[in-house]
């Protein structure tokens, strides 16, 4: 089975990708050359390391199993494996995507993920 990936991203500029058609990355993957996932078990940790403290986002859940060949799996923090997006992420692989709020404890509250 082909797991399901995530992407945090901040509402507006995912809104601006759903009128696209298309979602070509956040300046952090501009920069890097690809788009930046995490697993399900690797989702809580991206959002409290690369997104501590910010509201307002939006968790993606894409179907890995339809971006083909562009995405690699690679390693990253502490020699996990990590999927990167090597292409514009059509919203065609979207599964769905969720609110992303901040609880009163500051952490991110996750919604149920699909390994």
């Amino acid at each position: 089975m082909t797991p399901t990936i995530y992407k945090i991203s901040p509402r507006a500029a995912w809104q601006q990708a759903e009128a696209a058609g298309r979602f070509t990355g956040a300046p952090v993957d501009l920069a890097d050359g690809y788009i930046h996932f995490s697993t399900a078990a690797q989702a809580v940790e991206t959002a409290a390391k690369h997104f501590a403290g910010q509201a307002d986002l939006v968790l993606v859940a894409v179907d890995a199993a339809r971006l083909g060949e562009a995405l690699r799996w690679e390693p990253s923090r502490g020699g996990a494996l990590f999927p990167h997006l090597y292409a514009d992420l059509m919203m065609d692989a979207v599964l769905w995507v969720k609110p992303l709020p901040l609880g009163a404890d500051g952490r991110h509250a996750f919604p149920d993920m699909p390994a």
